[in-house]
């Protein structure tokens, strides 16, 4: 099993059991989230509760909430949404803290590439919503999510040179 983490936070961000597809010349990377239900499973034994004396409800101990997979399975916290200042800010520390990271291939391939996906998040600002890892790190790269037209599950958007790819 591969584990990516943040290069900069170590933050466990995804893993290769969800798939990606590459967007933006692979600037980002758009993985699909689903809403699962997790909690007390309602299992049927065959039995008739009501013939054996029982009332209707008893013993059903309704504890199931429903999640997103990605953010329940990866811990992420969602952080309060960005005005467009806010993000530009954070987006020109984030190139500059994660170029620092990266080999010298890396870095011009991200350089070259990260004001087309930069402009893309933008354009999506008012849908996003936007997720930092466990250790919820200052400086880590943010996941952001949105709902694609009609979709009843979010799309999720990583930064793919900002990942650290770790075998388990």
């Amino acid at each position: 099993m591969l584990v990516y983490q943040d290069l900069l936070s170590g933050d466990e961000l995804l893993s290769d059991s969800f798939p990606y597809k590459e967007i933006h010349n692979g600037v980002l990377w758009e993985v699909e989230g689903k809403w699962v239900v997790q909690g007390a499973v309602d299992v049927d034994i065959g039995a008739n509760p009501s013939a054996e004396g029982a009332d209707e409800g008893e013993g059903v101990d309704d504890q199931a909430v429903k999640v997103v997979d990605i953010v329940d399975t990866f811990r992420l916290q969602e952080q309060p949404p960005f005005d467009k200042k806010q993000f530009v800010t954070y987006i020109k520390r984030y190139i500059k803290l994660l170029t620092a990271k990266l080999e010298a291939e890396k870095q011009e391939e991200f350089k070259k590439n990260i004001e087309g996906a930069t402009k893309f998040l933008l354009s999506k600002l008012s849908d996003l919503q936007f997720f930092v890892g466990e250790s919820m790190h200052d400086d880590g790269s943010l996941v952001l999510a949105y709902y694609k037209e009609g979709a009843t599950d979010p799309t999720f958007l990583y930064f793919a040179h900002g990942l650290k790819e770790v075998k388990c």
